[in-house]
């Protein structure tokens, strides 16, 4: 902690670090900022329903995160706050060897080497190592811990990667500017853009589904998706095959395909039919929402894509 300042809050820090796990600052900055309002303290996220967490996190994806959020804040807030070291915050629910460091070296000032893919950009470059993504990451966390200083690492940590995510950057770095400049073997040799390397990706698989949009009067049909599993724990529109779940119809309606909307998964790419239809009985799973409730932006990314191809048939 610089001195004189004010100590930082591991709450705030873990948050935000989880948040930004496979998402842009630009994309976290409002969510967190509704979060700290909903839930200023650890114990007051801990408290909150699951539905309510779930849906304020919609839209952010990889939905295990928010589950795993929730149970750490529980964890955390059941042992009276957070731990102080790596290892220990290493133990929690969802937190892994990069926030655990991030966490101890920012909020409690610990020497831990913090290493986030900002961070492995600027190593790789400044030791010019050419071996390709993900297999250099031992060696760049090698390079990286010998690095870090003992005195103030969470302003080191925090500098490192803010050189990576606003000097440093993937494509044309500005190198004329860069404090690291006569240090950088990379620049030396005329290969900074092009680190570091990786490896080729291989092709996402394509996956095939359908989804149900089944209507009574003037509501519509959602059901809770499974705890576990993509989208997890998430409002969504009953739907199969895509996930690995064979289910039927949610009733008997006079289905009809109204389109396919495509999403793109981590690991695969889909195409999910969607169905429309009004209800001759009452649904067998899931439950009604007058369509005035429906609120969109408590959905995830693929039932949203779902709603506005089903929202403009019921509109015409």
């Amino acid at each position: 902690m610089p001195p004189g300042g004010d100590a930082p809050d591991p709450y705030r820090i873990w948050l935000s670090e989880v948040m930004l796990q496979q998402t842009t600052v630009a994309a976290v900055k409002a969510y967190f900022e509704r979060f700290t309002t909903l839930w200023p303290t650890v114990q007051d996220l801990a408290a909150a329903p699951d539905t309510q967490v779930m849906a304020e996190w919609a839209g952010l994806g990889y939905y295990a995160r928010a589950r795993n959020l929730l149970a750490c804040a529980r964890a955390v807030a059941a042992a009276g706050g957070f731990p102080t070291t790596r290892d220990g915050l290493q133990a929690l629910p969802g937190i892994g060897a990069y926030t655990s460091a991030a966490i101890a070296a920012i909020a409690y000032d610990a020497p831990e080497t913090v290493v986030d893919g900002n961070v492995e950009r600027v190593v790789a470059r400044l030791f010019a190592v050419e071996t390709p993504l993900p297999a250099a990451k031992p060696e760049l966390v090698a390079l990286a811990e010998g690095l870090t200083p003992r005195q103030r690492p969470g302003d080191y940590a925090q500098a490192m990667m803010d050189l990576g995510a606003t000097i440093c950057t993937p494509r044309s770095p500005a190198c004329g500017i860069c404090p690291l400049i006569h240090d950088c073997d990379a620049r030396a040799q005329g290969i900074a853009a092009s680190l570091p390397r990786k490896a080729p990706k291989a092709a996402k698989p394509d996956r095939t589904g359908i989804a149900w949009v089944a209507r009574q009067g003037d509501a519509v049909l959602f059901e809770e998706r499974p705890a576990k599993g993509l989208l997890g724990g998430t409002l969504a529109f009953p739907s199969a095959l895509w996930d690995g779940r064979d289910m039927p119809p949610p009733g008997k309606a006079n289905w009809r395909e109204i389109g396919h909307v495509r999403h793109v998964f981590t690991h695969f790419t889909l195409s999910l039919q969607v169905m429309l239809g009004d209800l001759d009985a009452a649904p067998a799973r899931g439950h009604l929402v007058p369509l005035r409730h429906v609120n969109r932006e408590a959905l995830p990314g693929l039932m949203r894509k779902v709603w506005d191809m089903a929202r403009a048939e019921i509109a015409a």
